[in-house]
């Protein structure tokens, strides 16, 4: 039954996609041609303006940052306790005058001075890593359509899109997915269906699936399909 063009509540017919079956189909549908059961491609590039300014969050780092303030809040308390003690006729702590005596005697080619200027010097090295680089490296920034708009994709959220598409493709028995900054591998397991069959289904689902995951920089994809072991 046709109605009327222009009509309202007309409903449009979606357009069909073929699925083409001709040996030079993968290039034209933008996917490696590949003959083995597992795929490894570079991700799709990102369109100029889409990625700007998208970098990693940064890290609040409130545990090391508690951390060195409440070592550096006991360490001076305690030593400005010491010193008033002294300034008011007291003897001092008997740490302070053993670590000043130690001090004083040991050469600075002592195992124990050298030990604990390592120990320091490694705090210290640290601590810049920590204040100089961004962190949370399990959150994947994703494209940022407004300047004012910024959001992230935790990976395990992405990994957990991209099982759940993979378990999609008819013949997937199961499928584990292991999400990285740069690369998401796939490791599929089909009980039935040729193996290059499956493996170009996965290929369509979830190039389309990293796709619509909206991220800054796409990660490249490396699918494996594999049977089932022998039980027993």
């Amino acid at each position: 039954m046709s109605e009327p063009e222009g009509a309202e509540g007309t409903t449009r017919r979606l357009p069909v996609i073929e699925k083409a079956t001709g040996p030079g189909d993968d290039e034209e549908r933008g996917r490696p041609g590949q003959s083995a059961s597992a795929a490894a491609y570079d991700a799709p590039p990102v369109l100029d303006g889409d990625a700007g300014g998208s970098g990693r969050f940064w890290s609040a780092r409130r545990v090391p940052a508690g951390l060195v303030a409440l070592l550096l809040l006991a360490g001076t308390g305690l030593l400005l306790y010491d010193v008033a003690a002294v300034r008011a006729g007291r003897p001092a702590m008997g740490w302070r005058r053993a670590l000043a005596r130690q001090l004083a005697q040991r050469p600075l080619d002592d195992i124990w001075v050298l030990i604990g200027a390592g120990v320091a010097a490694a705090l210290g090295l640290w601590l810049l890593v920590l204040a100089l680089t961004p962190g949370l490296r399990g959150v994947l920034p994703m494209r940022r359509p407004h300047a004012d708009v910024r959001a992230g994709l935790h990976r395990d959220a992405a990994a957990l899109v991209l099982r759940d598409r993979a378990m999609e493709v008819p013949g997937v028995q199961s499928a584990r997915v292991r999400m990285r900054r740069s690369r998401a591998h796939v490791r599929a397991v089909s009980h039935f269906r040729a193996l290059d069959e499956v493996r170009a289904d996965l290929d369509d689902v979830l190039t389309e699936a990293v796709g619509g995951l909206g991220l800054a920089r796409p990660p490249a994809l490396s699918v494996h399909v594999r049977r089932p072991g022998r039980k027993g």
